[in-house]
């Protein structure tokens, strides 16, 4: 029995010790409150402790700040984790907002909000007051920042993270998250105009990439804001997606050759006339598989681009002897 309140005491400690603030917060201007109230509901109410669970509509209540349109919550929950969470006006789910495309998850159709809470950045962290069924606090725009670590080996424990003249060049306080890819991202709240920044594979200024000159401003990445954007995946310390140059088991063979590209309605893989069976993924900057073609036997393949989003795929050949290509495609 002693063992067991030990036990159970180390537990409450370690619990305790993680435990961190987090402000939950919103602006209802232009909106007509709810008799019901302003309430979130996301997946950290069980660990802030609320009756029912998580994503629960009527248990999260927020309080308005008085004098202003902001309505807003403080809770305990774990720290160094990523929470989804959406605004609600009214108690139930019909009450809901709608969330932007940009502010979203955004993956395997999610369109909950999400904050990744990080003990050092700030005593209590906040999802900042942002416009309800908007992208950001009102005058401000929201910058999403995307970076592929799969080429840098290892990623630093201390995180991730992104600095720059928004945010007075302080490598340690922004902090990116990865949603169980290589792709890390944050979601920052700038003023219109130029912002110059970096990416940091730690938390101190030694940690910062080497930005190449053709794509550097005054050596930094470089970005003009005028509407909530989300920037292009970059490699990590190059000016573009990252290219596989290998794959395990594979022995890297001739290129692909695909036409024409950028592509906007077709285009035709070539492939290494040596060679015959094809297993082919086209995949998206995020590994998702977009089409996948298995034991193809033609020379040539045609696929229609028109119905894909705009952006850059990679397209992968693999063949029954052990033997890999791959060639980026851009579709306009």
């Amino acid at each position: 029995m002693k063992k067991i309140v030990i036990v159970s005491v180390t537990l409450f400690i370690a619990v305790t010790l993680s435990a961190k603030k987090v402000k939950f917060e919103v602006d209802m201007t232009d909106w007509t409150i709810s008799t019901y109230g302003v309430h979130v509901a996301g997946d950290f109410q069980a660990l802030a402790g609320y009756s029912g669970g998580d994503w629960q509509p009527g248990t999260t209540e927020l309080v308005n700040e008085s004098g202003t349109q902001i309505y807003s919550v403080i809770v305990d929950i774990p720290a160094f984790a990523k929470y989804e969470y959406k605004f609600l006006n009214g108690d139930q789910w019909y009450d809901v907002e709608f969330v932007p495309w940009e502010s979203r998850v955004g993956y395997n159709f999610n369109d909950n909000r999400w904050i990744y809470v990080d003990s050092i950045a700030n005593d209590t962290s906040t999802t900042h007051p942002i416009l309800f069924s908007g992208n950001a606090p009102a005058g401000l725009k929201l910058l999403r920042f995307k970076v592929d670590m799969q080429k840098e080996s290892p990623v630093a424990a201390t995180g991730v993270h992104v600095a720059g003249t928004f945010q007075d060049w302080n490598p340690a306080i922004f902090r990116l998250y990865d949603f169980d890819t290589t792709i890390f991202e944050y979601m920052a709240y700038v003023q219109q105009g130029e912002h110059e920044y970096k990416y940091y594979n730690g938390n101190t200024i030694t940690d910062a990439e080497t930005v190449p000159s053709e794509c550097a401003v005054n050596g930094n990445r470089w970005v003009n804001i005028v509407n909530d954007t989300m920037v292009e995946v970059v490699c990590f310390a190059e000016c573009s997606a990252c290219v596989i140059t290998r794959l395990p088991g594979y022995i890297l063979k001739e290129e692909l050759t695909v036409y024409p590209n950028p592509a906007s309605h077709k285009a035709v893989i070539q492939f290494p006339a040596k060679y015959g069976f094809h297993d082919i993924l086209i995949t998206d900057l995020l590994g998702r598989v977009i089409l996948e073609f298995r034991n193809y036997r033609l020379p040539t393949m045609t696929i229609e681009t028109s119905d894909l989003p705009k952006g850059i795929y990679l397209i992968s050949d693999k063949s029954r002897s052990k033997s890999w290509s791959s060639v980026k495609l851009i579709i306009e």
